[in-house]
């Protein structure tokens, strides 16, 4: 049986444990933070060793899996020593802190036998799942356009209770990063690769907090000839379902919460969405456990997983051109 290690038991890490409890081919065997307290708190509920130091935990234990669930600025340098040792991982969200991160752990993967995914878990949603297949199969037509729109809350207390979410050296940015990634995924999968995106990020209701953006907006056209328009912004009074429309020829496509399809026939049809049985907070999605156990179950399959990466890098690389757009003059902090 595999067994498994977290490194960063911080909040995300709630939800990898619940996933883990949950799998019977899948064994927890360590726990990892630079924080003694959250170190203690984990390896006792959970009756495993922690270790403050990940590659003594390397060593030491040599996990099959280690889940990443540390702030942003180390999930690439911790993912490449661990694929660099053989361990598979699954990181989650943003790849990387900087472009240039995310391109290092790119060609370690490549070079690596071991697999890594990247946690983009709204993929493995009931709709995000039936988006996919009807777009996919061609029945609808071609695309014509897509929009989204992230309605989120955020307040002072959400960024100085863990300091580094409010700055661009460890965040490596704010809302677009943190928050609307998730969305920016969903999009490009959807819809299909983006060719060029105009965009501005801004910070609107947090000055004096955090140095990183609350609220953007872009337009990206798609390299099938769509445009997608999108808006984001955590001075909404409260979290908002995600709102993601995507029109093609016959049929339009609206996502909030469940997933409602409107044929140009009248015909309406509606994909509702799983409820989450486990612990994590709602705005999380409910599909950490699906990605989770996908990914053990192809370990010994040939060749990547399929949210790769590379595959990651594509929403990586469209907000990383957003934040060169809005802030020409910090090249060396937003890159």
């Amino acid at each position: 049986m595999p067994t498994a290690a977290v490194i960063g038991c911080g909040d995300i890490s709630t939800i990898h444990f619940s996933a883990l409890a949950t799998m019977d081919n899948a064994e927890l065997g360590a726990v990892c933070d630079t924080d003694p307290e959250r170190l203690d708190a984990a390896s006792a509920a959970h009756g495993v060793p922690g270790y403050a130091d990940y590659l003594d935990m390397l060593q030491k234990v040599r996990p099959d899996v280690v889940h990443i669930c540390t702030p942003h600025h180390l999930h690439a340098s911790v993912a490449a020593d661990c694929l660099e040792r053989g361990v598979n991982v699954i990181v989650e969200k943003p790849l990387a802190h900087t472009l240039a991160e995310g391109r290092r752990l790119i060609e370690v993967a490549e070079r690596s036998a071991a697999k890594i995914a990247v946690c983009f878990q709204n993929r493995y949603n009931a709709t995000s799942q039936a988006m996919h297949e009807l777009l996919d199969g061609g029945t609808l037509g071609q695309v014509i356009g897509a929009s989204a729109a992230v309605m989120w809350h955020r307040d002072g207390s959400y960024y100085r209770s863990r300091p580094w979410r409010g700055t661009w050296a460890e965040g490596g940015g704010g809302l677009m990063m943190n928050q609307a990634i998730h969305t920016v995924d969903l999009l490009q999968w959807l819809v299909g690769d983006v060719a060029k995106v105009e965009g501005h990020a801004s910070t609107r209701s947090l000055g004096g907090v955090i140095e990183v953006e609350d609220t953007a907006e872009f337009v990206a056209e798609h390299v099938n000839g769509a445009r997608s328009v999108f808006y984001a912004t955590l001075a909404n009074a409260v979290n908002a379902p995600v709102a993601l429309d995507i029109v093609t020829e016959k049929a339009t496509l609206s996502l909030r919460g469940d997933l409602t399809v409107t044929y140009a026939d009248g015909t309406v049809d509606v994909v509702p969405e799983r409820v989450a049985e486990t612990g994590g907070r709602s705005y999380w999605g409910v599909s950490h456990e699906l990605l989770i156990a996908d990914f053990y179950n192809k370990l010994h399959d040939a060749g990547p997983f399929w949210i790769s990466p590379a595959e990651a890098g594509k929403s990586l690389g469209i907000i990383k051109d957003i934040y060169a757009q809005s802030y020409p003059d910090m090249a060396d902090q937003v890159g």
